[in-house]
């Protein structure tokens, strides 16, 4: 496919993004990454929920 309206960008180097006007490639500085927050509480929570039924589907069916 072949688009005669946007200029190729050489240093792109990939055929798509060859395709993209140069203000796409631009972009902006990447925002600093957040510090990942550990296990809360709820997450504690929510998995013994789903491990205590699992338990119990697999307990109910085997006897």
């Amino acid at each position: 496919m072949r688009r005669a309206l946007v200029v190729t960008d050489e240093a792109a180097r990939h055929p798509f993004r060859m395709s993209l006007p140069p203000y796409v490639c631009r972009g902006t500085a990447a925002a600093p990454a957040r510090a990942k927050a550990r296990f809360t509480l709820e997450d504690l929570k929510l998995f013994l929920m789903a491990y205590s039924a699992c338990l119990l589907a697999v307990t109910t069916f085997i006897g």
